[in-house]
């Protein structure tokens, strides 16, 4: 036996990986599958759907029923609460659990539910006592009941992407940290009649837009965005009230913040682009630099993690 066990856990299952410690008082059923230098706390349950990760921490009093993956890196924390039937009834069984995924490198706050069948996604933080009701998009932070996405997590190294959130800037016109995303200042002239902001290409413009959209009436917890464009370039300008923007290259991660019509935010191909905070009365204007192109979209943060790992060899 290459794992630690405690003499008062019970490990029924033969997939434990090296290195891994099952603590006390701790039950592992049959067809649990726990990877290598895992850290299985007191008073945790393992049921026998449950696939665990590599470097996996688990606190005292979790329950992880079947349905339940956990991908490496995860940390759940004391008394977290993971869910596999929307429907329960005392002995009335469905005919497969609802698949709950915990994502590589997430985190998951004390005393939290997880309803069943959601995706937390890689590096994401679960704040303690959320209520988990839906999906969380990679490096968000969720807080609340219902969790609702309060932040997203820091790049700048492995400890404080877990536990700060990401830097917010109000904005001043130049290059940020992201790669190609830049602040331009549009200009304002003001009288007695009222306001006026106005752009021109080239001059503060970064290519002649084929394409534009608003975004509008947008609840102030929800998000937009959360993609990234093979090709496409983006202007955003907040024409009234404010929103923020989280801006992704795969290496480094800022919020920008677009509160008034003087501020553009240029966002080139291949950046993770997510809105959100939006007040009540947001408008936002986005600028493109062709017609609307399905395949043009990346989706899914993986898909656009492993874009940018292949365009940098």
């Amino acid at each position: 036996m290459d794992y630690f066990k405690h003499t008062h856990a019970i490990v029924e299952s033969e997939k434990i990986g090296k290195g891994s410690r099952i603590w006390a008082f701790a039950h592992v059923l049959p067809g649990a599958q726990i990877g290598a230098d895992c850290n299985i706390c007191d008073h945790v349950f393992i049921e026998n759907d449950v696939v665990l990760g590599n470097r996996i921490t688990i606190k005292c009093g979790v329950q992880v029923w079947d349905g339940v993956t956990l991908e490496d890196d995860v940390f759940v924390g004391p008394n977290a609460t993971f869910t596999n039937d929307p429907m329960p009834r005392s002995k009335q069984y469905p005919e497969s659990f609802s698949r709950t995924v915990v994502r590589r490198g997430a985190s998951i706050g004390a005393n939290s539910t997880i309803l069943p069948g959601i995706t937390i996604g890689m590096n994401a933080m679960v704040g303690a006592g959320a209520v988990v009701t839906k999906d969380v998009p990679p490096n968000a932070i969720v807080t609340g009941n219902p969790a609702r996405i309060t932040g997203y997590v820091s790049t700048s190294d492995r400890r404080r992407r877990e536990a700060e959130p990401v830097t917010r800037i109000v904005p001043e016109p130049g290059q940020l940290q992201v790669k190609g995303v830049r602040v331009c200042q549009l200009p304002i002239v003001a009288d007695l009649r009222g306001n006026l902001s106005f752009g021109e290409y080239d001059r503060h413009l970064p290519f002649v837009p084929k394409r534009y959209f608003l975004v509008f009436d947008v609840p102030s917890k929800e998000v937009r965005g959360e993609h990234a464009h093979k090709q496409l370039e983006q202007f955003l300008v907040c024409v009234k009230g404010s929103c923020a923007v989280v801006a992704d290259d795969g290496h480094h991660r800022e919020e920008i913040v677009l509160d008034s019509p003087g501020t553009g935010l240029y966002i080139p191909p291949m950046v993770w682009a997510t809105q959100y905070k939006y007040t009540g009365d947001a408008v936002l204007l986005v600028l493109a630099s062709d017609v609307y192109d399905a395949m043009d979209y990346i989706r899914d943060y993986d898909d656009f993690l492993a874009e940018v790992t292949r365009s940098r060899r």
